[in-house]
């Protein structure tokens, strides 16, 4: 690799791990004051924890041998000594930082489901072995060599698109969200209008993070491909993400009177999640219609938690499932060459599906059975009084602010 590709591979790394305390600030800002230190931990938790995970063995279980494999041998390089010692190990394992970067952020991104109320202990033993069950595994089925992958090939159709993981990531976050929120049940009180941002500037500043650290997200792998597709996906994160925030604030001035800037912020991620698989293989004219299909569909989605009785607490579902699946399954629309409606057929949709759904039901089963034992075990929720007098100084002994009154 010419030094170009690897200067830039060092910056999409680096651009991506700082994403996750960019989740850390837009989750926090939205909590109440008394959770956002509780709430920027999780991220901070996940932070270190799958790091070390993902080099002793979860960088291992993301490639398989066979199309069919479940994931790769943990221990086929335990720590990855032999890879570091390899002939091609300075770029090896600069590959290996960068794929680090998106486990610890899609476990990361679970945590807002169950903001207020979750134990610190309880959520780290979830974020160890939900990675180790699903997120190393199904890594290998999108980009590993595994099923999704292969899934085109093996039923004489076009293969899989997710460029930067509408599946491996928001999808399978999503639906891990979904499943833990069910779990552990509603915060005392819950109804529309009770989870008031108590800090809105911190939650803009996360959003601006998550954008920036994005074009790394989206574009990083291109170093693989000697930079050759980084135009494209460049003016798609940008072009798609800005038309959801238009998307998402015309809904909500129209279904609740006022755009707001939690809603622009929203919207941005809205449309940053669903450009992420999609993002190599649009033009940008479909580009920016997805990004204001995105924003204008997660803001009514936010609504479905209290329809249906579920609390997501900040919109885990309404965007990292709903964008992720929207993104995912609109390539089978609008994808270069292969798309329904601009030259190809049935078959993308119907890959895409199969991928986007098969990801959904194994994370979600996982997630619940998981949380449910924990629960049943050593508990993952906190008390209903120590919620309620925030479980910032009941877990962590810390105030995220020093209120003096006068």
């Amino acid at each position: 690799m010419d030094t170009g590709s690897i200067a830039w591979a060092i910056t999409a790394t680096a651009l991506v791990l700082f994403m996750t305390p960019g989740v850390a600030f837009f989750y926090g800002g939205l909590v109440k004051a008394k959770s956002v230190v509780s709430m920027m931990m999780m991220s901070f938790g996940a932070l270190g924890l799958i790091s070390v995970l993902w080099v002793l063995y979860g960088y291992n279980m993301s490639a398989v041998d066979s199309v069919w494999s479940f994931a790769g041998n943990p221990f086929s390089d335990f720590a990855l000594g032999s890879l570091a010692t390899g002939e091609t190990a300075n770029v090896d394992l600069i590959g290996v930082a960068f794929g680090a970067t998106f486990a610890i952020i899609t476990v990361a991104l679970i945590s807002g489901a169950i903001a207020d109320r979750a134990k610190f202990g309880a959520w780290m033993i979830f974020a160890g072995v939900w990675a180790t069950l699903v997120y190393f595994p199904v890594a290998a089925w999108v980009w590993g060599g595994g099923w999704i992958l292969n899934l085109g090939e093996e039923l004489g159709l076009p293969g899989v698109i997710d460029y930067a993981g509408g599946t491996a990531v928001h999808i399978n976050a999503g639906a891990a969200a979904l499943a833990l929120a069910l779990v552990l049940g509603k915060r005392v009180g819950f109804q529309k209008g009770m989870d008031k941002p108590h800090n809105v500037p911190l939650t803009l500043l996360g959003a601006s993070v998550l954008w920036f650290g994005w074009f790394g997200f989206n574009a990083g792998a291109e170093f693989l491909n000697e930079l050759a597709n980084t135009g494209l996906i460049v003016l798609n994160t940008l072009g798609a993400t800005a038309a959801a925030i238009l998307g998402w604030l015309v809904v909500e001035k129209f279904k609740d009177g006022k755009p707001t800037s939690v809603g622009a912020a929203s919207g941005a991620v809205a449309g940053l999640v669903a450009i992420t698989p999609a993002c190599a293989n649009l033009e940008p004219g479909w580009a920016l219609l997805l990004g204001a299909v995105a924003g204008a569909v997660c803001a009514l989605a936010i609504e479905l938690k209290f329809k249906l009785g579920f609390d997501d607490s900040l919109d885990v579902v309404g965007i990292h499932l709903v964008g992720g699946l929207i993104g995912t399954l609109y390539l089978g629309f609008f994808a270069i060459d292969t798309g329904l409606f601009v030259g190809g057929d049935l078959g993308q949709l119907a890959v895409q599906t199969i991928a986007a759904f098969g990801v959904l039901a194994y994370s979600f089963v996982v997630a619940f059975v998981l949380g449910f034992a924990i629960e049943k075990t050593i508990g993952f929720r906190v008390k209903n009084e120590d919620e309620l007098a925030g479980i910032d100084t009941i877990v962590h002994g810390e105030e995220g602010y020093k209120l003096e009154t006068v």
